[in-house]
Parts: structure tokens; sequence; C-alpha cells
């Protein structure tokens, strides 16, 4: 299986779409706890709309989203915090149901987990790809 991540911070809408259809993606899994943006064409509505006038799914998964004290720390660059604060929250019921729902739906079709961040290495869509992904797997950052 490969899962693909991609981070919207310093691109258009436009180029996110052409990045994930030059990469086969099929589906898109929003990993933000609040799928809304002040960047144009990232909030949910007219994202999934968007996508899937480019033949891509859109699916949010809301509890994969970093809670606020996560994001927090990220954007005061303290990122091992960030992971501390997500890693106990991945443990919540209904994260791990939604690690899972991710997990079959990268298996099922190519699949990127969308978030903000450019860096994959401080954003935790990189937590969600390592917990989603097994020995064999491979993660690839547009």
């Amino acid at each position: 299986m490969k899962v693909f991540t991609i981070g919207y911070e310093h691109d258009t809408q436009a180029h996110v779409i052409d990045k994930l259809r030059a990469a086969g993606v099929k589906v898109v899994v929003d990993v933000r706890a609040i799928a809304a943006s002040r960047r144009a064409g990232f909030s949910k509505t007219i994202l999934a709309a968007s996508l899937a006038e480019a033949g891509i799914d859109y699916v949010h998964l809301r509890q994969l989203g970093t809670p606020k004290s996560g994001r927090e720390a990220v954007r005061a660059g303290r990122i091992a915090e960030m992971r501390e604060i997500y890693d106990a929250h991945l443990e919540e019921p209904g994260a791990q149901v939604e690690l899972v729902r991710a997990r079959e739906i990268a298996q099922a079709r190519p699949a990127a987990l969308l978030c903000y961040e450019a860096d994959a290495t401080n954003c935790h869509r990189s937590i969600v790809a390592e917990r989603i992904t097994r020995k064999g797997d491979a993660v690839v950052d547009l």
C-alpha cells in the first residue's frame, strides 16, 4: 500500500489538485479538525466540489484532526509537544475508529492525507500516515 500526504500551505487549490491527479490519487482524506480555511478553495464544501470535478473523492475524518492545544504547540514551533498531545489524542475511541477507516480507505484505492502545513514532518498527517501503514507500505509526501 502507498499513502500520499499533502499540505496546501503555500499552494493554490488548482496546484494541489494537479499534484493529486499526477500522483493518481483517487480520494483525499482530510485530517483537519476544522475543515475550514482562510486560504481560498480549501474549506470543506468548495474543496470537496472541486475535487469531485477532478474525479477525486473527499472524506473528512474530523477525529484525526489535531486538538487545539496541539495546533497551538505547532504554531509556536513546539513540534515534540504537538506529537505528545496528538499521540494521546489518537488513543481516544473516536480517533481509533477513524484510524481504521483511514487505513481501509487507503487500502481500497490511492489516498492522500490532507492538512495545512507544507512540511509533513511538522504536521500531524505524518503521524496518521505512520499509524495506518505497515512494514513494506510507502508514504509519499507530495
